[in-house]
């Protein structure tokens, strides 16, 4: 038998029990306890079968036996209070129907005490562990501090005062007509810029943010202050949908993510859903970070096929079991091949068809990629003329490529190589039916390779966590976002554009490693050490999103925006490209030359 039916059984006995009890309690108070006239307690013996009948199916209708008791509060006395009427008016109800006589004094003391015993049967729970609770909290040594005085953190507050054992010692909102008032009995100190003193002042172990409805840039404020304390920081993310459940569940660990500090992107689903719906999609390098996103949230989508291309196996294999596993009806070919062979590409096209490209396959390190040009010209330049030049032949409807803020102004040869991808896909749109784009975003959060699981990984390490440089900055988004801004664009592509998203304020990435040793309970400097090591070969101290010459147009989401085509001689252009890409065959020495006369806007001297 589950916990909630002992439970359910539990109380039954004990109202049981209250009914009998305030049955012949009314008679001992008007003929005392040893001298009480059995003309009328003959007959509420008789009746007391009835009487629990009545009682336990009235507390049924009312769901007094399926509360929480635990947070019981005036709504649920309310309840009882309602019953307990009911109640008394059915056993007055048949006992004249039956002919019992009783003294009228005995409805009225019966309904009091029959009132009451529920009511403390029902609160007893909650008064038991405040009592409890009461003295385990003075000799508790962890003190919390919440920030957020809403809705929320009243419902959070009186959770973790049943649940908890810490002591709220105090709250912070920013609106000044609170500061000075009680919730639930905990102050309100004062605003965000007050934390780090009334940290101090309460002694506070622990800070919850309990503001699930401020925007991202304020939680990103609210954390760095919190970080100058050190204290334990905890979150209580976005809950809309989730204020039925227990919130202080849904207290997490603040992340990385907390830190980006922008609202999400947001796409139409439902333009999405009609835009691949019954079509057969193609995702290169759909084992990465990128292409298993892109993957997952298109198979979600309904293709007629969805067509992954990777030539690294165990990524394309566990994207496989998970896409299997969580969608069975669909229709998901794992096809392991190289964009740079151009036969066998030839051959999926032939077979399968695809009528829309994500072309996500590409060498994307920078510091590797500096000292493997060739294969970089290989892999980026090469792999995507294939794909372009296939697309075109093949009647592919839309091709999207997924570029980089590294191709702007690019100063080493991952960037370039993309930059002169964007510049493939740019030509190729001019002289085929096919719409070709681009996609230009900056670091994925979380990405193999990237910094935050770099510094994560020392940080576990014990120190030190490395940096290039104290002033270098990036602009940064989720796996998610990054995946919304490829859909957007493949719904609002028209052909040749490249698609940029507003990122908000680059992150420096001094602070972000600061924040992440903090987020992890150490102080930074002390704990784990940070060292300045120099810039890498190739790498920028800041990242750019758009030339000036490309121009901006914005577009229906306004997170999103489109860079005009650029002006090129196209057939200028696919001649120098067939020759970088011979270069690049013959494993040259020369090659990063031979990148800048392709791309007129690499710099290396700049890195």
């Amino acid at each position: 038998m589950g916990k909630k039916y002992s439970r359910i059984i539990i109380l039954i006995f004990v109202d049981m029990a209250i009914v009998a009890v305030s049955s012949i309690f009314p008679l001992a108070l008007r003929f005392g306890i040893f001298t009480m006239d059995v003309t009328y307690l003959e007959p509420a013996l008789k009746c007391l079968p009835a009487d629990i009948v009545i009682t336990v199916i009235v507390m049924a209708l009312f769901k007094l036996y399926n509360r929480v008791w635990t947070y019981a509060g005036i709504d649920e006395l309310m309840s009882v209070l309602k019953a307990s009427l009911i109640i008394e008016a059915l056993y007055v109800a048949y006992r004249l129907f039956m002919g019992v006589a009783m003294p009228r004094s005995f409805y009225v003391f019966n309904w009091v005490f029959l009132f009451l015993l529920l009511a403390a049967s029902r609160v007893s729970v909650r008064l038991f562990r405040q009592i409890r609770r009461k003295y385990t909290k003075e000799v508790s040594s962890h003190r919390l501090m919440i920030i957020g005085a809403g809705s929320a953190a009243s419902v959070l507050i009186r959770e973790l005062q049943y649940n908890s054992s810490s002591k709220i010692a105090c709250l912070i909102d920013d609106n000044p007509g609170k500061k000075g008032k009680y919730i639930h009995g905990i102050p309100i100190v004062g605003n965000r810029q007050d934390i780090p003193h009334m940290v101090e002042k309460y002694e506070v172990d622990e800070i919850i943010i309990a503001i699930p409805s401020a925007p991202p840039r304020t939680i990103r404020d609210i954390i760095s202050i919190c970080n100058e304390t050190p204290a334990k920081l905890k979150i209580l993310p976005a809950i809309a949908s989730t204020l039925t459940s227990s919130l202080s569940q849904k207290v997490r660990e603040v992340n990385y993510e907390d830190l980006l500090g922008r609202d999400a992107v947001v796409i139409n689903n439902r333009e999405v859903e009609s835009f691949v719906s019954e079509k057969t999609v193609m995702v290169t390098g759909g084992g990465g970070t990128i292409g298993s996103e892109l993957c997952r949230q298109i198979v979600a989508n309904k293709p007629k096929r969805l067509l992954v291309i990777d030539i690294y196996e165990n990524g394309a294999y566990e994207l496989q079991m998970e896409l299997l596993r969580n969608y069975p009806e669909a229709d998901v070919k794992v096809l392991i091949a190289s964009v740079r062979d151009y036969d066998r590409m030839k051959m999926i096209f032939e077979e399968y068809q695809p009528e829309i490209i994500y072309h996500a396959a590409a060498h994307k390190h920078v510091p590797l990629m500096e000292y493997s040009p060739n294969e970089a010209v290989k892999n980026n330049c090469k792999g995507t003329l294939n794909m372009a030049k296939l697309s075109d032949e093949y009647g592919v409807k839309r091709f999207v490529l997924i570029s980089t803020d590294k191709a702007v102004r690019p100063t080493n040869v991952m960037g370039a190589t993309k930059r002169i991808c964007e510049m493939i896909v740019q030509s190729y749109n001019k002289m085929s039916e096919t719409e070709f784009v681009a996609v230009r975003f900056g670091n994925v959060l979380g990405s193999n390779g990237s910094v935050i699981p770099l510094f994560l990984k020392q940080i576990e390490a014990g120190g030190p966590v490395t940096l290039t440089h104290r002033d270098i900055t990036r602009f940064f988004m989720t796996v998610s976002e990054a995946v919304s801004l490829v859909l957007q664009a493949g719904l609002l592509a028209k052909g040749g554009e490249i698609f940029v998203l507003d990122m908000g304020q680059p992150v420096k990435i001094y602070d972000l490693a600061v924040n992440l040793i903090r987020l992890k309970g150490y102080v930074p400097g002390e704990d784990i050490k940070i060292e300045i090591v120099g810039l890498r070969p190739g790498e920028k101290l800041y990242e750019e999103l758009l030339m000036a010459e490309e121009g901006l147009e914005s577009t229906p989401n306004e997170l999103i925006y489109i860079g005009q085509p650029i002006d090129m001689n196209c057939r200028k252009f696919l001649q120098q490209l067939d020759k970088l890409i011979e270069t690049a065959e013959k494993n040259s020495d020369q090659i990063k030359a031979e990148i800048e006369r392709v791309c007129d806007t690499y710099n290396p001297q700049l890195s």
